[in-house]
Parts: C-alpha cells; structure tokens; sequence
C-alpha cells in the first residue's frame, strides 16, 4: 500500500470504549489508515461487562488488524484511575507517544428510562450513567493527555449524540441523557483549551442515527437487510454504520491542517463534505439536518438529498 493509502502509519491511537457501535467503527478505520490502535472495554472473551452483548475488544482489536493496522485490546475498566493509569503506562513503554484519543465510552442506555422525569426514574440508574458519560472521559483525559502533550499534534476526539447546535435546542429525552450528550461537547472545548499551546486539537463529533449492533438487533435485522426496518421506522433510511464516524475521525487525524476545527463540535455528514468520504455503501447520510427538515419537522420520510 503507498503513503497516501496509510496517512496513520506510524501513529499511535487510543479509542476508549471500543467495544461496539462508533467507537469499533472509528478503531477500525483508524487501523485502516495504518494506526496502531489500543481498543479498551469492560466486555472481554470470557467475561462480559453487564451490558450483556456478545461483542468483546478482542473482537475489535482483530478487526482493526485486519483492517491494515494493528489492533491491541487492553481490558479497562474506565471508572477506575488505577486501571487507567496501567493501561497509559503500558502504551508509554510500548509505544513511547500517544497520537490520538478518542473518549467513546459511554454504556449508559440500559440504564435510561427514557422520556421519565426526573422523580420517576431511578436516581441511582442516573447517577451511574452520568458517571459512566462524565467521569470516565476525565480520569481517561486525565492520564493519557500527559503522554500525548510530549509530541505536539495530537488529537483528541470526544464521541457524543448530536451536534452541539441541536442539542442546545433540543431536550435529550431524559436529565441524564441529555447532560450525557451535551458532556462531551464541553470536553472538547476544555481540552482544545487545555491542548492549545501545545499544538493539540480537540473536538466533539457525532455519528447520525448509527446502525449499531445494538441498534441492527432492536429493530431485527442485519446490516445485509437492515432497510427491512424502514418498515417499522421510515426515518431509519438516513442512518449510517459505524464506519461512516470512523472515517471521519480517520480524515481529522489525517489532516495536517485539523487545528482549524479546535473545539468544534462536528459530525459525520459534515466532515463528509468537507473530506470526500462515504458510508460502506458509497453513500454520504447527512443525518442531523435529515433530522431538523424532514424527521423533527414531522415531514414524510424521504432521504433523497440527504444521502
């Protein structure tokens, strides 16, 4: 493969919580582009976290490697700093650098009990997944940032749902989803703050509506049939696999000029434009304005022009 095939050749990434859904997509095409890729998780062989999903970061390390890159699982737990630290360490010794973060960790929606108000739904539910949403991106920026500030460059992406525009008028369906969702935005801004002098870029993007494996399973499909679902929900014709995210965050650390997009808050359809890239089927979903003019303005679903 040229140059041009592997831009991430030689680069050292991180994507905490990838187990599944955007954060497999974006190690894998992160691996590639020719990154070396540590994939964490709490979901390993043999011992599931209690999302209770067959997907495990061995899986998603195999798969970045035979993606063209190289793929490390590392079982992490990211609630726990000690963890945490090990896992920073290990790749300073190993690696010496750390060129990309990607703070996906998330796990939090068996914990919703979506559109109930705040009296109603569990307090400790709630609190658990915003420590999940919140906590686990801090102790994570925490220890890894203090290897990536020793090379100048590096990019830190935060994974949220919705962009920083739609999220400021819309209500996220829960208090503890919506702070979930709007965290990360903030994140990015605080470490493009942080990184600043030190020529690191941050940012915030959002896959659109993610044919995830959790989501394929919901709606009882495959990604081989999955518009078989559009049956069930017509607007499910904009969405997009995980690997769309993934290449938009592999055209972020790819650019050489990606500090122009510090602290914005971006997403996939967006960067499509802007790079030239597509989805696995050659299409390019724009998801969150299909959201605002057809799906919220409660228009029949029609993707034509949005994808």
């Amino acid at each position: 493969m040229t140059t041009a095939d592997r831009p991430l050749a030689g680069r050292i990434a991180l994507v905490a919580g990838a187990t599944r859904g955007a954060g497999r997509g974006i190690a894998v095409e992160l691996g590639a582009a020719g990154a070396t890729v540590y994939v964490t998780g709490r979901s390993r062989r043999g011992a599931p976290s209690e999302y209770g999903r067959a997907e495990t970061i061995e899986d998603t390390a195999d798969l970045v490697t035979a993606a063209g890159g190289t793929g490390i699982a590392v079982p992490t737990d990211h609630l726990e700093p000690e963890q945490v630290r090990a896992l920073v360490e290990r790749i300073d010794a190993e690696q010496g650098r750390l060129d990309v973060l990607v703070n996906d960790i998330f796990g939090g929606d068996p914990l919703t009990a979506w559109h109930a108000p705040v009296w109603t739904h569990s307090l400790d539910d709630g609190l658990h997944l915003l420590h999940l949403a919140v906590d686990t991106h801090i102790i994570t920026a925490h220890f890894a940032l203090a290897l990536m500030v020793r090379h100048p460059g590096g990019l830190v992406v935060e994974v949220t749902d919705g962009t920083d525009e739609y999220n400021a008028e819309n209500y996220r369906l829960t208090v503890y989803y919506d702070l979930a969702k709007v965290a990360p935005i903030r994140l990015a801004r605080s470490w493009a703050h942080e990184l600043r002098d030190h020529g690191g870029t941050a940012v915030a993007i959002t896959p659109g509506w993610l044919r995830s494996e959790t989501m394929l399973d919901h709606f009882g499909v495959t990604e081989d049939d999955w518009r078989a679902a559009c049956e069930t929900e017509p607007h499910f014709a904009i969405s997009e696999t995980p690997r769309f995210v993934g290449r938009a965050v592999a055209a972020l650390a790819a650019d050489p000029d990606r500090r122009r997009w510090n602290g914005r808050s971006l997403s996939s359809g967006g960067l499509a434009k802007e790079y030239g890239f597509t989805d696995l089927d050659g299409s390019a979903p724009d998801a969150w304005r299909y959201v605002v003019e057809v799906q919220d303005a409660g228009r029949p679903a029609d993707v034509t022009g949005y994808r």
